[in-house]
């Protein structure tokens, strides 16, 4: 292989595992070297089906999210739930900004309000509605969901109602550590 082409490959390669493209900065910082923060869940495990619980064939209640200790610049998290595989492109479930720096948790079912009781702003999901709203995709095969954990530096700017791309945004060069839990969901075909 020539050396051109091995520079190539490997710039490629290293935006795609910082999470950009070649000639794009990346989205997030490279992950700790010290160990990677974690997001868990009691009710939901990794690549496994969603109960309907959380889902519109169910009470459409979000899932209790647990993570493990943050960088230590940590200021505050934010949480990005979409579907990848909606018919007409990602599809977002649920926007939360705002999170307390001290927080290790969500509960079940977080309430449908702008501001948290324990703090964090919600924004809109693409339900138009405020806060969480689960699974539901058309009938046929499973969807992935994911839920990321966005560990920021800054308290963002951003009023209750935010949407995804606008929370994206103002994350922008914020980003100090990211986890993802990923479940999926299938409807009757």
């Amino acid at each position: 292989m020539n050396r051109n082409l091995c520079r190539r490959v490997l710039a490629v390669a290293a935006a795609c595992w910082l999470g950009g493209s070649p000639g794009r900065p990346p989205l997030r910082a490279a992950p700790k070297e010290d160990g990677a923060m974690k997001l868990t869940s009691p009710v939901l495990t990794e690549g496994r089906p969603i109960p309907a619980r959380y889902t519109c064939d169910g009470a459409d209640v979000s899932p209790a999210l647990n993570w493990s200790e943050p960088p230590a610049a940590t200021a505050g998290f934010a949480v990005i739930c979409d579907d990848p595989d909606a018919p007409v492109g990602t599809w977002t479930h649920w926007v939360l900004y705002g999170l307390p720096a001290s927080a290790r948790s969500l509960p079940e079912a977080c309430a449908l309000t702008d501001a948290l009781p324990a703090g964090g702003t919600q924004g809109v999901n693409d339900f138009r509605r405020i806060g969480y709203g689960g699974p539901c995709p058309p009938p046929g095969r499973p969807h992935r969901y994911f839920f990321r954990l966005y560990a920021l530096d800054a308290d963002l700017p951003l009023p209750p109602r935010a949407t995804r791309q606008q929370l994206l945004r103002a994350m922008q060069g914020h980003i100090l550590a990211e986890a993802q839990l990923m479940g999926t969901y299938q409807r009757g075909r």
